[in-house]
């Protein structure tokens, strides 16, 4: 029988595993974790003319702040997808302690298998090289008059239609590139 210490370290050694997998699968799908400072997120929902009700889609939804605030400060519905499952573990918690879960939703998994055709706003703070992957899966399962916020990187073939170079932020509305083609 294994002593006490060779359990003990073997113990740290697959906590140190699982630690570094969930902190290196998510970096390799998309993006690594890095908030966005609220000032920011509200000036973005603001910026992307959130209503009442409507849909709000955070691609990578980290630690939850967009799409609370979605649903607290703009009444509207919210649904994050995320990929780290410390994360989705962390905003289910938070939507169900802050009485959100009848607006607030998250799936975990993927951002590209998820079904994101029912969006109204998208919101993303991927790298470059993932929002070049995205933006196809953008146009082809969005309503036209769907709006999508980009945090610091840019989309190629969706004409922006407001920016803040301040904060570093770009808005888009899908229908524009539709109709021009």
């Amino acid at each position: 029988m294994p002593s006490v210490q060779a359990m003990i370290a073997l113990g740290i050694i697959i906590l140190g595993i699982i630690t570094l997998v969930s902190i290196s699968w998510p970096n390799r799908r998309g993006a690594p974790y890095w908030p966005t400072r609220m000032k920011k997120v509200k000036k973005m929902l603001e910026m992307a003319n959130v209503q009442p009700g409507e849909l709000v889609y955070d691609l990578g939804c980290g630690d939850g702040r967009v799409i609370v605030m979605a649903a607290r400060k703009f009444k509207a519905r919210a649904v994050g997808i995320e990929i780290d499952l410390f994360r989705f573990l962390w905003c289910q918690f938070l939507i169900t302690i802050l009485g959100l879960r009848r607006r607030v939703r998250v799936k975990y998994g993927d951002l590209f298998a998820k079904d994101i055709s029912e969006a109204d706003v998208i919101f993303c703070y991927l790298l470059q090289n993932t929002n070049d992957k995205l933006e196809s899966k953008l146009i082809q399962e969005l309503r036209p008059d769907a709006r999508v916020v980009s945090n610091t990187f840019l989309f190629s073939a969706m004409p922006q239609i407001g920016m803040d170079s301040v904060l570093g932020f770009y808005v888009y509305n899908v229908g524009v590139q539709q109709e021009e083609n």
